[in-house]
Parts: C-alpha cells; structure tokens; sequence
C-alpha cells in the first residue's frame, strides 16, 4: 500500500508541477514557433504530423524487409521516399536547432527538476525501485538542471565552408548523450548484456508460450492508438504518430527497447519516456496481481505445469542464430536490436567465450547502464519535461503495461480452451518482458494458491518471448514511421 501510495504521490507531484507551467506559459509555448539559428528562420510546428494510410503502411512493412526489392517502385512510391526523407530531414534540423536556441530554464523550473530529481533517487534507494537506473537517470536530473552550468547541454556542430566543426564542445552530459543515445549505441550494448545474461531454455523447450510473449505486445499498439485519440480530443497535448509510437513502446516493459525507439522517432520526449518506462518495471510487484486476480479464478491459479525438457547446448546455439537470420529477412528494422540480443546470447551458450560472456554480464552492462542512466537523465530538463505531454505519457504508459498483462493473461485463457495439455493462465502475464521480475511475480501468486505450485522456469519463456517480441514492435513501428 505505501509503494502505491508513493506512486500516486509522483504521479500528482508531476501533474501539479506541469500544470503550473502550462499555465505560467501558456501563451509563449503556444504562438511562438520560430527558430532562428543565424540568419536562418525556420516557421514550422515540429508536431504538424500526416495522417497515416493503412494500405501504405502495409506497403512500406513489405518493402522494408530483404524481399522487398521484388515489389517494384512506382513514380508514386519513389516520389512519396524522396519527400519522406525531406521531412525527416527538416524535422530532425527543427529539433536540433531549437535545442541549440531554446531559452535558458527559470530558476523556479530548475527548482522544480531538481526536487524531481531527487524523488527518483530517493524512490531508488529508500524504495528498491530500479535503483541501477532510476538513480544515474535522478542525478543526471540534478545535474542537467544546475543553472548556468550547461552540464546536459549537446555539442554544436556546424558546416563552415563545407567542414563540419564543433563549434562548442558542450557539457559532459551531453557530450555522453550525442555519443550513446543520438547514435542508439547504449540501448544495444545493454542489450548484448541482457542477452549473456538471458537463458533461452524455457522458451525453447516449450515453444508454444511465445505466443504469450506476442499476446502481451498488444498494449504497445492499443496505446498507440490512445495517443492519438488523447492527442485529438485534448487540446493541450499534441501528440504526432512518431510520438504515439513511443509512448506505445512502455507497454512492452522493455527500457532499452522504449529508449532505443524514442531516440529515433521523439528525441525531445526521451527524458519523460524513460522516467515512465522504468517506473512501471520497478512497479510490476504492484500493477500485476490485482489484474492477475481479477482476469483468473482460483483454480486456473491452482493448475500445475508438468517439468520443462531438459534443453541441449545445440538448441541453445541454433536457436539464437535462427532468429537472427530470420529477423534480418523480414524484419531487419528490427535486426539491431534482436542481433545484439542474440550476439550477447551466444556468448553465453557457445561455451568457448566464458571470458566474453562474464564481461558481457558485469562490468560492460554496469559501464554502460551508469551511461545510459546519466544520458537519459540529461533530458530531464525542465523545458522538455514541464509539459501537459508527460502527463499524458504517464497515464498512457500505464495503461500500457496493463493491456499489455491483460493481453498474455487472456491468450493463455483461450490456448486452454483448445489444448489437452493446461498451462497455468499466470505465465501470461510475464510475457510483458520485465525479465526476471515478472516472472518472479508470477511464481509468487502461483505459490500463494498452490503451495507445490513452482512456475519461475514456465513464467521464464514468455518473459523471454516478450523481450523477443518487444524488439520486434519496435522494429515494425521503426519499419512504418521511421
């Protein structure tokens, strides 16, 4: 009850601070629109989106894998490629050069960032919530709102006569920032990590509980659907589709993965992203039981899964090289991701780089996760995170995570209808991708209605699935939006 309670505290924290400042700028944030960089005035609204096709969706989807050459281009196609670039082109410009010229925060704003800052470490330390990540992404806070100082502030790069030059280096963490999460390098490297450390074995021994792990995705795309209809009804949160899809992307509980998209397709809401991504992960203990209960009876909570097969060292090497080869063909938006996975998990498995993997698994994922952290928590600046947006962002990104739970719950529910053999609805509910601590919860609420009820090895397929399948989503929205 006191971690709720803790939450709603946040939660309220947040809103009341954001709405203090909608209100206080109203009027500047809403009409000014220009830039200027130089002698250079850009008049554009950064948010001014398109509507998207279903067919031209669909379309795209094919074209982006390897067999996508196959399907000829019309004068159409390659007109629509050409003015989609330009687009992309001139909004990332817009962004970056209204990073480089945005004005210097408040004082009070920075006050507001800082006290912010220091209930995420607080939560981290005196609550156990994601402490390796919620403390650097706290302190980067901190740091990224010390007036004057500049430590989040980007380097300025500019073309001078035709060379590319720095022309101010920048603060140390946005220095890290450029580096790791412009580039998307840190997401990837944690997922090497993640993948030293992930044992494939659950899943590959019962292959059927990936469906699961596919069932829990489904509040990545229901949310991105509710930031758009949020973002058309409520007049003080405008949300584009490349927005939507990163709010989407917390349904799959998948840090990297939300990190990894939103630095893609909505840098400037990387900061408030990530806060909500990881808050949730740190919260599943607390939203998962009560729709675990409500959507299982009892004895559906009863029901004892038999012992998983053991698993050979062949399938454990096969099984990570068939994926990505199969996710290189038909999805390669996707293959960074799911190859860094899987390149970490052959380290594991192929029992000939123990070095490598032990690496992988302690000191290169700690590096890289204190990075990750401080990078993340230099957008937690104050005229980026002071906005109705992240309220929205944080409302959505729960109920996310809750569709996401209710969809692995249900998929289960229905495969016993049609199967001999009954799996234990729970396992479901891990399919969200928080690995291990879905999976751990899971095992904890099967225990409570059977005490000789163990589900942590079963739990761990779809947990397995969902990191899988969350990589997957991202790739198909970077695929369609990208």
């Amino acid at each position: 009850m006191r971690k709720i309670l803790f939450m709603f505290a946040l939660v309220l924290f947040s809103s009341m601070t954001i709405l203090a400042q909608d209100v206080i700028d109203q009027n500047t944030q809403m009409n000014d629109t220009t830039v200027e960089d130089n002698s250079i005035v850009v008049i554009e609204k950064v948010n001014k989106d398109t509507p998207l096709n279903f067919k031209d969706s669909i379309r795209s989807l094919i074209k982006s894998t390897a067999f996508g050459e196959l399907i000829p281009d019309t004068e159409e196609d390659i007109k629509n490629d050409i003015l989609s670039k330009q687009e992309r082109e001139k909004n990332a410009y817009i962004l970056k050069v209204k990073d480089i010229n945005s004005k210097p925060a408040k004082l009070y704003q920075n006050i507001i960032m800082i006290l912010i800052g220091l209930l995420l470490v607080w939560l981290a330390i005196a609550k156990g919530f994601e402490p390796l990540l919620l403390i650097p992404i706290g302190i980067g806070g901190i740091l990224a709102n010390v007036p004057i100082a500049n430590i989040g502030l980007a380097p300025v790069v500019k073309s001078i006569e035709g060379l590319v030059v720095i022309t101010e280096a920048g603060g140390f963490l946005g220095q890290i920032y450029s580096f790791g999460i412009e580039s998307g390098l840190f997401p990837l490297f944690i997922f090497i990590g993640v993948g030293a450390m992930t044992d494939f074995g659950p899943l590959i021994a019962n292959p059927k509980t990936a469906l699961l792990g596919a069932a829990a995705q489904v509040g990545i795309f229901a949310t991105v659907l509710g930031a758009i209809l949020l973002s058309t009804y409520v007049p003080v949160i405008n949300f584009t589709l490349n927005d939507a899809a990163s709010i989407g992307i917390i349904g799959g509980a998948d840090g990297p993965t939300a990190i990894f998209l939103a630095s893609r397709l909505s840098p400037h809401l990387l900061g408030a992203i990530a806060v909500a991504a990881y808050s949730y992960m740190a919260l599943v203990p607390i939203i998962q039981p009560p729709i675990m209960r409500a959507l299982t009876t009892l004895e559906e909570r009863k029901i004892v899964m038999k012992q998983l097969r053991p698993v050979s060292q062949r399938e454990k090497i096969i099984f990570p090289l068939s994926v990505i080869l199969l996710v290189s063909f038909l999805l390669p938006d996707a293959a960074p991701l799911i190859g860094a996975l899987m390149f970490g998990n052959i380290l594991r498995e192929s029992g000939v780089t123990d070095r490598l993997s032990k690496t992988a698994q302690n000191d290169f994922i700690n590096i890289v996760t204190i990075l990750l952290g401080l990078a993340v928590g230099s957008k937690l600046a104050a005229d980026k995170f002071l906005k109705f947006e992240t309220l929205g962002i944080l409302v959505l990104g729960l109920l996310a995570f809750a569709m996401g739970t209710a969809g692995g719950l249900l998929l289960a529910k229905l495969m016993n209808v049609f199967s001999k053999e009954k799996i234990n609805p729970l396992i479901g509910a891990a399919g969200v991708s928080a690995v291990p601590m879905a999976a751990r919860v899971v095992n904890k609420l099967g225990l409570e209605a059977n005490p000789q009820n163990f589900l942590l090895m079963h739990a761990m397929g779809p947990n397995v699935a969902g990191v899988i399948g969350s990589a997957v989503a991202a790739g198909v929205l970077l695929a369609i939006l990208g």
